[in-house]
C-alpha cells in the first residue's frame, strides 16, 4: 500500500479513534463499546503523553488503524514497561500487514526508549490475535489476568 505513514495521534484524531475502539470492543468479550467513555479515555491519554502513546497508521490523511501503549513501572524489571492496550485496523484494511507495521513501530519505539517489557491481553477465544502476537515474539505468560471492577458503570461484563 502506497503513502502509508505512522505518526503520533492528536486530539483531532479522536473521532476516528473512537470509531476504531467501537469496532474493537464489539469483538471483545469483556468490554462494551461506549463512545463517551472511549473519548474520555483517549482524551486522558492524549492530554498526558507521559502516561503513554497512541500511534496511528494513515494513508492520504485517513486513519487505517491505531495502537495504544500505556506506560508504567515494574518492580520485577526495575524499570519502565508498557501495557499494549489496543491494536486495531479498520476491517477493510486487515490482512495487508498494517497491524504488523504498527506493532513493529511500537516495538522500535519501546526499544529506543529503553522500556523493559511489553504486556498485553487478548480475548481467550481470539486465535487469530494469539497467532499474530506470537509471530511477533510475544509468548503466553505463566501469570493469569484477574480484574476487579471498582465502578458500577465501568462497562465491563461479569464472567
Amino acid at each position: 500500500m502506497e503513502g502509508l505513514r505512522i505518526e503520533q495521534a492528536t486530539m483531532e484524531d479522536m473521532p476516528e479513534l473512537t470509531d476504531l475502539l467501537r469496532d474493537l470492543f464489539n469483538h471483545e468479550g469483556d468490554f462494551v463499546p461506549d463512545p463517551v467513555r472511549q473519548m474520555r479515555g483517549l482524551r486522558l491519554l492524549l492530554e498526558q503523553p507521559n502516561r503513554g502513546r497512541i500511534f496511528v497508521i494513515k494513508q492520504n490523511g485517513l486513519i487505517l488503524g491505531m495502537i495504544n501503549l500505556l506506560f508504567t513501572i515494574s518492580t520485577a524489571e526495575g524499570g519502565f514497561v508498557i501495557l499494549l492496550e489496543d491494536l486495531i485496523i479498520k476491517n477493510d484494511y486487515r490482512s495487508h500487514g498494517l497491524g504488523s507495521l504498527l506493532l513493529e513501530h511500537a516495538l522500535e519505539y519501546a526499544r529506543k526508549k529503553d522500556f523493559k517489557r511489553i504486556t498485553l491481553l487478548t480475548d481467550r477465544l481470539n486465535a487469530d490475535a494469539h497467532r499474530f502476537y506470537k509471530k511477533h515474539g510475544f509468548f503466553e505468560s505463566k501469570m493469569m489476568p484477574m480484574r476487579l471492577v471498582l465502578c458500577a458503570d465501568a462497562g465491563t461484563q461479569a464472567p
